[in-house]
């Protein structure tokens, strides 16, 4: 069985400096409530590494506005105007990583791979600093394993044993994320017993599952006030 936890307990863990992946597009399956107790911990000084920084009070975005992200790992901030304007300052170290590597660099480091080869990036900026392979007459990017320490998915069902379903998009990179994070924190919409679950819509096994939280702050509301 996991435990199951209040979202203040399942974050308290989460230090000054920690590195934190949150899974989601666009806010849609950011784990809101998981959130929301990170920033009224006070947290800060986090690494995030998520697909990207939502909209200013939706999801992730928020963590970026409270000023409690120092260095972002994403594939886009365009929809997030705060994000821009800390890169530029310097407020926040940013990395923008293609979105198909994104999601290889954390699959490669939940399945224990010293990196992937690309040819996405070849003769641009994103090449600078990395290593170049030649094989079989084509160049290739080496892109290193990327993980966190925490983790924070969303899921529409959650078994005690940390079994998840996932509905269609909102998989996205949840599934990577919760394979490349030392401890990963299912936040649950709703949370049943065990056998209570087909096995069929089993999304995440919960052997990479640390705690379940129940989530009290719907996605749909948060979304609507943005």
């Amino acid at each position: 069985m996991k435990p199951v936890l209040t979202a203040e307990k399942a974050v308290e863990n989460i230090k000054d400096g920690s590195s934190l992946m949150v899974a989601g597009f666009m806010g849609c399956g950011n784990a809101f409530t998981l959130v929301d107790a990170l920033i009224s911990k006070g947290s800060k000084d986090l690494t995030l590494i998520t697909s990207d920084t939502s909209f200013p009070e939706v999801g992730v975005g928020r963590l970026i506005c409270q000023c409690r992200v120092k260095k972002l790992y994403a594939t886009h901030i365009g929809t997030n105007p705060v994000s821009g304007q800390k890169m530029n300052c310097g407020d926040m170290a940013v990395t923008l990583v293609p979105q198909g590597t994104f999601n290889e660099r954390i699959r490669a480091k939940g399945a224990g791979l010293g990196g992937i080869l690309t040819p996405t990036g070849i003769g641009t900026a994103v090449e600078e600093g990395k290593q170049k392979l030649t094989i079989d007459g084509r160049d290739y990017l080496l892109e290193l394993p990327l993980g966190a320490e925490f983790a924070f998915v969303k899921a529409e069902v959650c078994d005690t044993y940390g079994n998840c379903f996932l509905p269609m998009a909102t998989k996205n990179a949840a599934v990577s994320m919760a394979m490349a994070a030392d401890y990963v924190i299912v936040e649950a919409e709703k949370i049943v017993g065990p056998g209570e679950m087909d096995p069929e819509k089993v999304t995440i096994p919960g052997v990479f599952i640390s705690a379940i939280v129940k989530s009290t702050l719907p996605a749909s509301n948060l979304q609507l006030k943005a």
